[in-house]
């Protein structure tokens, strides 16, 4: 048995055997359930006539075949039967970034989970003019199952973003103008700055990356975006050209740091583009490339979609074709805002924040500014490899995703620490519910404020099944601007904190094939298709910024998951947040290993419960 990587990055198990018979994946898998965890079960079976041997006698592993191309939850391939059947697999495989998809293949065992569902609703409604609940992906996961669902549907047509009239100022997004708010305090001028860099090896040609990002400028209205106050009111402004030039430098390898620091630097919203980007040469066929982007004209998402344009530019190549530009979607959402849809997603947003609501209480070492203060740091850990596969077979045996398991154990890890009951939960969403969305730079990135109850007395299992029913209603109604909530709202003002909740966690799932802008697996550009590769590799930065009292980040990269806290300095000191995470390592083991524990048996006495003064000795010790 082997670890083999699919098409999507991701390490799986492959089994290859010798047999006198055929035997078939599903009776091997079920055979070996029985014996072992789910999680030690191979993806993938390979029967083989003989086992390739190296001239020693051992398995030559080097020349096991691969298995083939499509990662199948059962590790068979059933084809499409109907016209449904195969339009649906076809969504599937784009979405999941994969070669094929299997009609009994479910779609959160080969690379889904809530965001990409996301992303198969938007594709659907698109392609086949039907709208999917996000929750009937959970219930029918299989192309089977939910071609049979779409079969009974009416065909409802798609709406597609029109063309905004042109005009010399267009309106914001509510996003936006709260971005632009944000970025004129004290204190938030460099907080909303997104930059990347790499360090570049290989033959960089300068004048042909300085031409990719201009024609990325051109083909990009956001990136030729400003933004004023006219009439009391922020709006923005698409600009025909735009002055961009490529920052050259040189330096060694010890003065590199001090240029890199420097580059990220205030933008002004009214001056675009609000893009640069730097180049050091540190010696022949080594440099560091450098880019930043403002918040409000970018996303998590657009970073990965300018990378991989750039590229595509760079080796002489023209991405499709946009349909519409960020400018559009602006005026669409102020339609929207006059829609029965909107109005729906309103009252849902109200009802769930009706009443009195929390402010979570987490012990502080320091006292709290009058005024939140962004200046933040980062620590780092990874969750063991055998704790996260038994978190796997949780989810999958409850029918929930990997970061409903994790949004339950953070919410009961901050209860323990707050001794509240009531705790709201932020977390990204990629806003980017309509498909013509997805190939756009723009600020689409949205936020979905959780409310959860974690009850003594429920079980850990119970407690996520009701978790599970949240994240599924408050992602169906994602699309209720946040900014538009808090004014719905009338919350009191807080300068010192976030509106709604102080905390975010953070899950993704990083694949090979996707470009990354901050991730530890390498970028390759193609020299013009003449075999001289650029690698690109993420170069290391010190993390300064928090934007949110505490916030949690994971990433399952193959079969672990990595994780971060980034949390505010001004109020908390490292060790208290190590001592957190070392509770929510040991809350996540205890939950993976007995889910029907209830929640007040799960992770004992929360490290980080200190009293007052044992705040103030390691706000002493750790106060440098």
């Amino acid at each position: 048995m082997t670890a083999r990587e699919d098409e999507t990055g991701q390490k799986l198990l492959c089994a290859y055997y010798v047999a006198d018979r055929e035997l078939t994946a599903a009776s091997l898998r079920e055979a070996l359930s029985a014996r072992l965890p789910g999680y030690m079960v191979p993806t993938y079976f390979v029967q083989l006539e003989r086992m390739p041997l190296s001239g020693s006698g051992k398995v030559d592993r080097k020349r096991l075949p691969a298995p083939e191309a499509s990662v199948q939850s059962t590790g068979e391939y059933t084809a499409p039967r109907t016209q449904l059947e195969a339009k649906l697999a076809e969504i599937w495989a784009a979405v999941l970034r994969l070669p094929q998809v299997g009609v009994t293949d479910n779609f959160f065992e080969i690379g889904g989970h809530s965001l990409r569902a996301t992303t198969l609703t938007a594709k659907i409604r698109q392609e086949l003019g039907r709208t999917v609940p996000l929750r009937e992906i959970f219930q029918s996961p299989t192309v089977e199952s939910l071609a049979r669902v779409l079969s009974g549907m009416d065909e409802a047509g798609y709406a597609a973003i029109p063309a905004a009239p042109e005009s010399e100022y267009y309106p914001v997004t509510s996003a936006q103008k709260r971005m632009f708010i944000l970025a004129h305090l004290e204190g938030g001028e460099l907080s909303y700055n997104m930059p990347g860099v790499f360090t570049v090896e290989g033959p960089l040609d300068r004048g042909r990356l300085e031409g990719a990002f201009r024609r990325l400028i051109a083909r990009h209205e956001s990136l030729r975006t400003g933004f004023e106050m006219r009439s009391g009111e922020v709006v923005q402004k698409v600009y025909g050209e735009v002055p961009f030039e490529l920052e050259c430098m040189q330096a060694d390898e010890a003065a590199a740091d001090t240029l890199v620091r420097a580059f990220v630097r205030p933008f002004r919203l009214d001056e675009p583009p609000l893009l640069r980007a730097g180049l050091i040469e540190l010696a022949p066929g080594r440099h560091i490339l450098m880019y930043d982007t403002h918040h409000i004209i970018s996303d998590g998402v657009s970073s990965e979609v300018m990378m991989d344009e750039l590229a595509q530019f760079y080796d002489g190549r023209t991405p499709a074709p946009l349909t519409i530009q960020y400018k559009d979607y602006a005026v669409w959402q102020q339609a929207f805002v006059k829609s029965e849809r909107y109005r729906q997603e309103e009252r849902y947003w109200l009802d769930t924040f009706a009443g009195d609501l929390p402010v979570l209480d987490l012990p502080i070492a320091y006292p709290r500014p009058a005024v939140r203060s962004f200046e933040g740091a980062l620590y780092e850990f990874e969750v063991e490899q055998e704790v996260t596969g038994r978190l796997r077979e949780l989810a999958k045996a409850s029918g929930a995703t990997m970061y409903m398991v994790l949004l339950a154990a953070y919410s009961v890890l901050l209860s323990k620490y707050s001794g509240q009951e009531d705790i709201i939960v932020g977390t990204p969403t990629a806003g980017r519910q309509l498909a013509e969305l997805e190939p756009l730079i723009g600020m689409f990135v949205g936020t979905v404020a959780l409310r959860q109850y974690p009850r003594r007395g429920l079980t850990f299992l119970d407690y996520l099944s009701e978790v599970k029913e949240n994240a599924l209603q408050a992602f169906e109604y994602q699309g209720y601007p946040f900014d538009e909530l808090v004014d719905r709202l009338e919350l009191e003002r807080d300068p010192s904190r976030h509106p709604l909740f102080d905390t975010l966690l953070v899950y993704a799932e990083e694949t090979e094939t996707e470009v990354k802008t901050e991730a530890q697996t390498e970028a390759r550009w193609d020299e013009a298709g003449a075999g001289q590769d650029l690698t690109f590799i993420p170069y290391g930065q010190e993390h300064q910024v928090a934007k949110f009292d505490l916030s949690l980040s994971l990433t399952m990269k193959g079969d672990q998951l990595y994780g971060s806290a980034e949390y505010a300095v001004k109020l908390f000191g490292r060790s208290a947040v190590e001592k957190l995470v070392q509770d929510l390592l040991n809350l996540l083991d205890e939950a993976g290993r007995e889910p029907q524990r209830r929640l007040e048996e799960l992770g004992g006495r929360p490290a980080m419960a200190m009293t007052v003064d044992d705040l103030r000795i390691e706000a002493i010790d750790f106060s440098f």
